[in-house]
This record gives structure tokens, sequence and C-alpha cells, in this order.
């Protein structure tokens, strides 16, 4: 939290309104009031699993990097006789559906999707009622429709990696932020719903 002098109100320094509003007077010293930041704009980056990077982020330099690699030097995995164009794009766009599915169903229930912002609840609806981590399995089909599409190895290659740093550097410090956070409701909600599937 943010403290500064009383004669320094926040009124009177420009701030943003967010930040004028959220300002309360705490004693200090018996001779200085001082102002504390308490509202959403101090929270939003404390409160946090602090994941070491964004999970479209890191879906995207996977996506590139396979297409990339895939480009430089072709890796095919399935034999030229298949056409399997078809259901690279299905498993692609099963996998989209099933993202905006759980999207949407986090923001119904007044929950914040990107990472970098607090949850606000445990979402036990829509695809959250089968995986805990809907998102990161729908961008991981993803990366396996992809893979299809272009019959590029490298993009099985580079879901690996993603893989890894989804479940280690995102939802190992996820799953503890949300139990720090909200305790035995998410213990009773991990126990009752796989990780995956």
């Amino acid at each position: 939290m943010m403290l500064w002098p009383a004669t320094l109100e926040p009124a009177n320094l420009g701030l943003p309104a967010i930040l004028r509003n959220t300002c309360k007077i705490v004693s200090g010293w018996p001779h200085q009031k001082q102002c504390r930041l308490t509202g959403p704009a101090m929270a939003d980056t404390a409160d946090t699993a602090n994941v070491i990077v964004r999970p479209p982020i890191a879906w995207a330099l996977a996506v590139l990097a396979g297409l990339a690699l895939n480009w430089l030097m072709p890796l095919p995995f399935l034999p030229a006789v298949v056409s399997a164009g078809w259901l690279g794009a299905t498993v692609f766009v099963l996998a989209l559906a099933l993202v905006a599915w759980a999207i949407t169903s986090m923001t119904r229930a007044g929950s914040n999707v990107p990472t970098n912002l607090p949850s606000t609840t445990i979402v036990e609806t829509g695809p959250y009622r089968f995986t805990r981590n809907p998102i990161y399995l729908g961008m991981v089909l993803g990366l396996i429709g992809l893979a299809i599409v272009f019959n590029g190895l490298w993009l099985l290659m580079t879901l690996v990696s993603f893989a890894l740093v989804i479940r280690y550097g995102v939802i190992t410090r996820e799953e503890a932020y949300l139990e720090r956070k909200f305790g035995d409701a998410y213990r009773r909600y991990r126990a009752r719903v796989r990780r995956w599937l």
C-alpha cells in the first residue's frame, strides 16, 4: 500500500478518479496523518499468481517457433497419403470453442481472465466442472490441431515446451495463489476436479 502525508491529498495531486476514491486517511505520528491507497488499483498488482509468463504470449511463441522451424526444416510426422487438414482444423476449432466457453464462464462468474489481474471467485461452471484449466487445455489442443494441419513435428515439439512452462510456471503458481486466497473452498474444488481431464 502507498502512504503519503495528508497534506498531499489525492484530489490535489491530479490522480485518476480510481486512485482518488480509494484513499483512506490513517493515523500516523500524532502531528501527521497519512493517506493509504486501499483500492483495486493497488490490489491488482499485489493480488495475483505472479506467473512467469502470460499464457497467450507463451502460446503465440510456441506457435511462431514451431511454424518457423517447420518452414526452415520441415519434419512431417504424418504419411503423405493421409490428408489430415480437416482433422487438424476440426481439433483447432474445438480448441477455440473450449477457450471461448471457458472465458465466457469465467466472465459470467465475475472473475478476471488475465493472469495479471486478481481472481475474485472460484469458477465451477461450464468447462470448469470437468477441468480446472480449460483455457490451457484449449491452448494445448490448439497446438495439436495446428501440428496436424501443417503436418509439422516441430509444432508438437514446441507443444512440449509450452506445456512444461504452463504446468510449472503458471499452473503451479496459480494453484498456490488460489489456495492462499480461497483456502478450503479451493481445496474442495481441487479435490473434486482434475487439473487437466
